[in-house]
């Protein structure tokens, strides 16, 4: 008999700023059951500099075999130096690995999305309404107009799995095509440049 394909939901929430509201979100019995229904097998969080607690509190309330899971693997970890191309790596299907499409969920930093959007796979772009002078709203906007990526509220990230799957469907066409009665919205490059400071 076969073993389930892996299928992997990779959660970060960025190296500098604290997004506790993504982090109960993804931590909460709605989630876990939006992942089970998707089929999902694994969730890997990247927690942050001051994430632990919270995780670690979820996880002494919830042992291993906790009906909450539906024997979906729980994972996390603070930061890495080297980057998170490899987490973002075990979510893209590689069925010689026995690994199906997984899923990326990022706060709106720049690096990490454009770092998610390089492996191809489905891209849930979740602003940190916390932050000032806050770009990432913005950014997540155009991207999601573009075809890109989905956008979601930190509230809403259980049924962003849904359009995350519609993307998937969608990335096999890309890239996107817009229709001659839609205008145009502002290209990634423009987006990625003016977040990055690069102005005309």
């Amino acid at each position: 008999m076969a073993l389930q394909p892996r299928k992997l939901c990779f959660v970060t929430v960025g190296a500098t700023a604290s997004f506790h509201l993504l982090l109960e979100s993804v931590l909460s019995a709605e989630f876990l059951d939006a992942l089970q229904k998707h089929g999902y097998t694994n969730l890997l969080i990247q927690y942050g500099k001051d994430g632990q607690a919270l995780f670690d509190d979820f996880a002494a309330k919830h042992p291993p075999g906790h009906p909450i899971y539906h024997g979906i693997t729980v994972d996390g970890f603070d930061f890495k130096h080297a980057g998170l191309d490899n987490e973002l790596r075990l979510a893209k299907a590689m069925p010689s690995e026995n690994r199906s499409g997984g899923v990326v969920i990022s706060h709106a930093g720049s690096g990490s999305i454009l770092a998610a959007l390089r492996f191809g796979v489905p891209l849930v772009v979740v602003p940190n309404p916390t932050l000032q002078d806050n770009h990432q709203e913005e950014l997540a906007d155009v991207l999601q107009q573009e075809g890109y990526t989905v956008w979601s509220n930190y509230r809403e990230v259980p049924s962003a799995l849904d359009r995350a799957e519609t993307l998937r469907t969608r990335m096999l066409t890309w890239p996107p095509v817009y229709g001659a009665h839609r205008k145009q919205p502002k290209n990634l490059e423009g987006v990625i440049s003016e977040e990055m400071g690069y102005l005309d």
